[in-house]
């Protein structure tokens, strides 16, 4: 299987569902190596088009503090 850049959102979807299909791949099996490559292309392409800010460092240790001990 020839594995290329995402370039388009369906591009990003089929290849969400590609991945899906491979999850119980064997360790060290051409599926699994493929899930591997594959699942960097979709790093990839998520932090380019989905990229995530850093916590805010006081909104964190609230969040952090309300998981340990609740509201």
């Amino acid at each position: 299987m020839e594995l290329k850049p995402i370039r388009t959102k369906a591009g990003y979807e089929a290849a969400l569902e590609k991945i899906s299909s491979l999850l119980d791949a064997p360790v060290g099996s051409p599926e699994a190596e493929i899930l591997d490559r594959l699942s960097s292309i979709v790093e990839e392409y998520e932090a380019e088009h989905y990229p995530i800010d850093p916590a805010d460092p006081i909104e964190a240790v609230k969040f952090r503090k309300e998981q340990m001990f609740g509201g």
